[in-house]
């Protein structure tokens, strides 16, 4: 007998089917609380399920982002093998198995349970929890940064309301003593009805580290800027004040910013993946532990071609009857987090301080005739093939054109 237990995980609970074997359920569906008695409960089930099959079962269930997590990390704890799908894989087999319209959570546990037996399924290995960690941290940073940029395109729509000859005053808009500065004269109104001995004791706080005459000239610079400002009227509180809001958000974003990159590369520096692939031109600490972080233990795949299906770039293919598609686009059913750290890190690579092979890869494939972003596509696809390499091999890459 091979036994198999169907989860289908939801909030809060999962619903469950055992099998004692193909075509065999062994009792009724059930529910599982993802609480102390309702793992206790669960448990309980599987070893009854492990005595009647003789050996203990093996678990089917879906990714589900984090509502997965409480069941796996159970079943890790207590030893039992688990398949980890990728929630396309039931959904293609659910429409191919029967045309009705039918979905509820015992169904969909049934339906897991029974596609064990169909699918060739390999049980997922664990996966350490420096890995874990990293990919929670990278995650979240990628999270906040889209809520900074969100937040930065927002004041800048308002500053080019209120005080658009500002942008300009210092080297970086978005600096800190820019942005203290624009807290406290969020207008041209307010720097115009300053004393120049204010802006410049203002500009001098924001920046101690700065000579007097620096601040000085900031300070001249402001006041023009203030001069040749279109909105010069009073009429603007409202404005003003979410202008003062957007600074402080910026400023809280940035300092979240700033704690989750010490606490990437603190928790990269005793990982030997990333350090391994820092050696490839292009790719630094940040874009090592974002890569890492999707891949994962490298030995999850046989060879390359697995870890570039996993980061969706491989070809499609269509073919029927005499045709044969000549134009395949990449799948894109894999990693889309890793795809994107990848495309970032080929596209510092190209930069003339990044790897010589690869820019003369690309040159070659554009001679050749091939498209700028075509030519991407196959540098993403040789940076893997790469990686996998120097991670399998665990040898410093060698940059030689």
């Amino acid at each position: 007998m091979i036994p198999v237990v169907g989860l289908d995980v939801a909030k809060g609970a999962t619903e469950g089917q055992a099998f004692l074997d193909k075509g065999q359920p062994y009792g009724p569906h059930f529910q599982i609380l993802h609480t102390t008695a309702g793992f206790a409960q669960f448990e309980a089930r599987l070893q009854d399920v492990a005595r009647q099959a003789g050996q203990p079962p093996t678990m089917v269930l879906e990714s589900t982002g984090h509502y997965h997590i409480p069941i796996v990390r159970f079943l890790e704890e207590h030893g039992y093998a688990y398949v980890l799908l990728n929630p396309l894989i039931p959904h293609q087999a659910k429409q191919a198995a029967s045309l009705r319209k039918v979905k509820t959570d015992a169904v969909d546990a049934y339906r897991l349970g029974t596609l064990f037996y169909k699918e060739e399924l390999e049980p997922a290995r664990r996966r350490s929890g420096a890995l874990l960690d990293l990919r929670q941290l990278t995650r979240q940073r990628e999270a906040v940064t889209g809520l900074y940029v969100q937040t930065k395109l927002q004041f800048r729509a308002i500053l080019d309301a209120v005080f658009p000859e500002y942008v300009g005053v210092f080297g970086a808009l978005y600096s800190q003593v820019s942005l203290k500065t624009l807290a406290a004269f969020s207008t041209a109104q307010a720097v115009l009805s300053t004393t120049d001995a204010t802006l410049v004791q203002t500009i001098r706080d924001a920046c101690p580290s700065r000579p007097v005459a620096w601040a000085a000239a900031k300070a001249g610079r402001l006041r023009d800027a203030a001069e040749r400002n279109p909105v010069r009227t009073a009429d603007v509180p409202h404005q003003a004040f979410s202008l003062r809001l957007y600074i402080r958000m910026i400023g809280e974003y940035q300092a979240h910013l700033k704690a989750l990159d010490d606490e990437i590369a603190g928790l990269a520096q005793g990982i030997e993946a990333c350090r391994l692939i820092q050696s490839i031109p292009g790719i630094g600490s940040t874009l090592a532990a974002a890569i890492i972080a999707e891949i994962g233990e490298i030995t999850r795949f046989d060879n390359a071609r697995k870890l570039v299906a996993f980061a969706g770039v491989d070809p499609r293919v269509h073919e029927s009857g005499q045709f044969k598609a000549t134009v395949n686009r990449i799948t894109k059913r894999g990693a889309y987090r890793l795809r994107h750290a990848l495309f970032l890190a080929v596209l510092c690579s190209l930069r003339a301080a990044g790897s010589k092979r690869l820019q003369a890869f690309y040159h070659t494939k554009r001679a050749a005739g091939k498209p700028h972003k075509v030519v991407v596509v196959a540098c993403i696809n040789k940076l893997l093939r790469w990686i996998y390499t120097v991670l399998t091999r665990r040898e410093a890459f060698v940059d030689i054109a």
